[in-house]
Formats: C-alpha cells, structure tokens, sequence
C-alpha cells in the first residue's frame, strides 16, 4: 500500500479512485476544485460508468460522446452524479467545493448539487471568470467570453472561507488629510437611502453650519450615535469644514482581507490564452501540452479563499496538474503545509500532470520565447480608412523596438491587430520545492478473485476499506492490528477482519468466523458489539447475536491504490 500522508497522484478512473480514498480521506478535505468535461458535444468524452457487458463496455468507450448524441446531456448528469457524491462524502464539515462550467451544464449541475448538499442554503455563490479579452467575430449570437464557478459548502456555518488580501491599490484611497493622530482614513457615506424619522435631524459643522439629509434619506446612526462620533473626530467636513459630514474609516480598523467580488476579470486571475503560453514554457515547448489548462492564479486564489495553511485539496479531474501547482505556489508564499491530491484518468497522467509536478518542484529550465506585447488595436471598418496611419505607427514601432527583440510578429485574431516582440531566451525557473506520491489505481477486486487468489489486497488495504464501508468512519492504517485480525474502534463497534493474502488460508477453516473466535473477540474487547468480517462463518445469527456479535461478508468489489 503506498504511503497516504503526503502529496499524491493518482492515474486511473475517477469514480474508482474517489472510493479507493474513501477509507482514509472520508471527512478530511477542505477543499475540492474540479473542472469536469463542460459537454460541448466536442469534447468526445467516452461514457462507460457501471456497464458490466464486455460489449456494451467496448461499443460505449469506442463512441464517445458528442453533439450528435440526442442523450449526452444524460450521460453527463450519470457521469457527474456518483462522481459528486464521492465528493460530498470525501469533504470535511468546513470543506467547500468549486466547479468550473461554462453554460452547458451548469443548470443541470446545481439540480444535482442542490441534490447531493442537504445542508442547508449549501450554494455558497457562482463566480464569473472572464476567460477570454478577445471578442470572436465570427460566433452566431453572443462572443462567449465567461465561465462559471459554483461553489457548495458541507456546512455554510462552518466553512472555511478567507477574504481577498487587500491590494496597494485598496490602500492607497486611504489618507490622512486632517493630521489624525490615528493614522490613514476614507470618508464614507453617512446616509441610508430611506427616511427614518429617527435619523432626520441637523449636524452643525465645526464651522456652525447645519447639515440636515436630503429628502428621501436619512442619517445611519441616531442622535446618541452622531455625538460621540463628533466627539472622537470620526465626521469630515471637507477641508473647509463647511461640506456635508461623511464619516471617517481608519485603515487600522478595516479588515486585512476583503470579501470577493462574484466576478474575476482575466486581469486578475488570467486567462485562456496566457496561461497555454505558460503551461508550454514549463515543458520546454512551443504549443501547450494541454488543450485547456486553467491559470495558476485562478485556483490559487480560490485556494487561499477556501483553506487554510494545514487543508488538503482534492482534484479529481486533474488535467494538466495546475491545482497541484497552485497549491504549492500558496505554500510558498504563505509557508504553509497544504497537501493535494490529483486524479487523472487519461494515459498522459504521469508525462504531463505528474510531469508538471515534477518540474515545478525541481525547477526547470525554459528555452523559448520571451514575448512582449507592443501594440493592441481593434480593427473595425472605420480603422481600415486609416491603414497607412496604422501602417506607419507599426513600422515606427519597428523602427524604435526591433532591436531589443530577434523577431516582431504581427497578425490579426478575432478583429484584433497585435504587434508582440519574441526573444529567444534560456533561464532557470528555481524549484517550489515539495514531493508527491504516484499511485495507479489497482485492479478491482471480486468474489470470484478473491476465491480464485487473483490480485489479493493485503491486510491493510482491504481492512482500511472494509472499516469505513461498515461505520462510514476512517481509521488510521497504523491502529490495525493484522497479527491478531483487528481492524480498530468505531464509534459504535469493535471491527475484525479474518483475512490474509493467501489462497490456501482463504480455504481454509481459520478464514470463517467460528463461535471460539466470537468468545474470544467478546473477552478481548468490551462495552460495545463486535463486527467480523470474514468470507463464511461456522455459527448462526442466532449464537451469535446474542454474544453481541455480527457477521459481515466479504464485498463483491472494491478497488485500491498501488504505487507505480
């Protein structure tokens, strides 16, 4: 069994392999960020979940799913569906997840949430990324330029949800224009746009003057209320005194983080285009190794939102690996111990997400182009009357710039004329630091198998699974107890496992639970009812229901994880 206590990569199904961390993730995510197939009918994502016929499995896997399938929307929802519960099982009570999806699905994704998320009012908010800055001239209606992001929390009272730090730019509107001894302040509004009888009355400025609201509004606080903030000099009158009184908000009274907006611009989280561009220069490329990669700073800053510095992040459709970036890059900024765990399914797991992980965590080397943008300009009917104009700026860009770049490159994309200088550059990109594990997801494992000594789990792995599938609970693999069969406490049983890795054993009398083992268990261990699992039993409920004893059959199937 690999090791689980640490950073992890998982290639194989990701239905499978959410239950194969059930018995040890259950309730411990604090945060999962997915961006699954959006269903455009271009994707040809393959359907194949639960399909038992070798035949039917083939024929569904070789037609993948497409815009002339009259049920893809279908076999989305069926795809998504058992997917999200795994994840509403596998999130921690302060846990939230965040998924990414453009107008496809969306609808059909917050019905099934709503389903999944009993808590409640668990739909947190939806963000609006702006993916693109370019508009598209030749779409039929609107130039999409947006996706969105759903957000769901286990439990609304206790997630885990951080404000924005505040930038510079937040900082600097606030001033000290009266010398205040308490520092830097913003004028505020002092009216609410209702009138409240209570709240109409007149403010005398330092100056005499009487202020009274203006119709149709009143002041925020009472007479009580307005003589003490006069008192502490928290009213501005304007540098003359003689303005109406806003009041005074001290920088060190604010929050050090802010709320965020339900819209992030590209220029704040990046977009489509950049972040391709950056996924290349990590590989040493010229194209990107991935069709649509999400910027770093994107989940970044969910993540700094959604965790805290001890969280584990779960992605289990991991793409191109950039969850696992992010998250290292907030550990670095903020010398924290996140943990993630990535799932992919696709045949590039280890080439490119795992590949990705390697290098940002070693440091890479990138050889390529260093490209500046030089001039951006939309191109409209009208521009096209002023062609030599345009003509003669790009050529005096030329003229001035060309020699600080071996080649400038212009084109026009999507109604959109750019100049951008290319340097050829080689520079060392220093390490974030970290490790991770890379597992495969093992082979399933049936009744049949287990009978016939094919793929046997050991102990540990079978035990850890079969203990959460009968309390719901985790236990750590180090409490299990394999030379005298137990498996741990729950909250309401003692848990055994008669079981080994072996055919022989399995055929034999010591692998079925007798009345002997039962007096045993019940001596060892009291105050609460014994479950033993075992592959037959020698004894009837009707003995041993009495002794406080149940018996539990080994499972038809689970599935495991195994290091590569």
């Amino acid at each position: 069994m690999p090791p689980l206590d640490g950073n992890l990569i998982i290639h194989g199904d990701n239905l499978h392999a959410l239950k194969a961390l059930l018995p040890y993730y259950a309730g411990k995510i604090d945060c999962i960020f997915i961006d699954p197939p959006y269903n455009t009918g271009n994707e040809n994502w393959a359907y194949n979940d639960n399909v038992d016929s070798p035949m039917m499995r083939e024929w569904l896997s070789s037609n993948p799913v497409n815009i002339e399938d009259m049920l893809r929307h279908d076999k989305w929802l069926c795809m998504m569906y058992p997917r999200l519960k795994l994840l509403h099982e596998l999130l921690s009570d302060r846990g939230s997840l965040w998924m990414t999806l453009d107008d496809n699905e969306v609808h059909h994704a917050r019905m099934a949430l709503d389903e999944i998320f009993t808590s409640p009012k668990p739909h947190v908010g939806s963000v609006i990324w702006q993916k693109k800055y370019a508009t598209k001239s030749d779409t039929e209606f609107f130039s999409e330029s947006h996706d969105n992001i759903l957000v769901y929390a286990k439990n609304r009272e206790l997630m885990l949800f951080d404000g924005l730090q505040r930038t510079a730019k937040q900082d600097a509107n606030y001033k000290n224009l009266d010398g205040d001894p308490r520092g830097l302040w913003a004028s505020d509004n002092l009216l609410r746009t209702e009138e409240r009888d209570y709240a109409i009355f007149e403010i005398i400025s330092p100056t005499g003057i009487p202020h009274l609201p203006p119709k149709g509004s009143s002041w925020r606080f009472g007479p009580d209320k307005i003589t003490e903030l006069l008192a502490d000099n928290r009213l501005w009158f304007g540098e003359d005194g003689n303005n109406k009184p806003r009041l005074k908000r001290f920088l060190e009274d604010v929050q050090k983080r802010v709320p965020p907006q339900t819209i992030w611009s590209f220029s704040e989280v990046g977009h489509s285009d950049s972040v391709k561009k950056s996924l290349a220069d990590i590989f040493g490329s010229t194209d990107a190794p991935f069709a649509t990669p999400k910027p770093v700073e994107l989940i970044e800053r969910i993540l700094s939102i959604a965790t805290d510095e001890d969280s584990i992040v779960l992605d289990s459709f991991a793409g191109s690996g950039t969850t696992g970036h992010a998250l290292l890059n907030l550990n670095r900024r903020d010398s924290g111990s996140r943990k993630f765990i990535l799932v992919e399914c696709e045949g590039y797991a280890d080439q490119l997400t795992a590949g990705r992980m390697r290098r940002i965590i070693g440091g890479y080397t990138f050889r390529g182009s260093k490209r500046e943008e030089l001039l951006r300009e939309r191109v409209t009917f009208s521009s096209l009357k002023k062609a030599g104009e345009i003509l003669n700026r790009i050529a005096g860009i030329q003229n001035l710039e060309g020699h600080r770049f071996d080649k400038v490159e212009k084109k026009i994309e999507d109604g959109n004329l750019t100049v951008v200088g290319l340097k050829n550059i080689e520079e060392r990109v220093e390490g974030l630091g970290g490790a991770f594990t890379y597992c495969t997801l093992g082979q399933p494992l049936n009744l049949d198998a287990l009978l016939s000594g094919k793929n046997l789990p050991d102990f540990v792995s079978l035990g850890s699974w079969l203990f959460h599938t009968a309390t719901g609970e985790t236990l750590p693999p180090e409490r299990i107890d394999s030379a005298n069969s137990y498996l741990g406490e729950s909250r309401e049983f003692y848990v055994w496992l008669l079981y080994r890795p072996d055919l022989a054993f399995l055929k034999s009398a010591d692998a079925a639970l007798t009345l002997d083992f039962a007096r045993k268990a019940v001596a060892a261990k009291t105050g609460k009812r014994h479950l033993v699992f075992a592959a037959q039993r020698y004894v009837t409920s009707k003995v041993l229901l009495p002794l406080g004893v149940e018996h539990a059959p080994l499972p038809d199937a689970l599935f495991r994880l195994t290091s590569a």
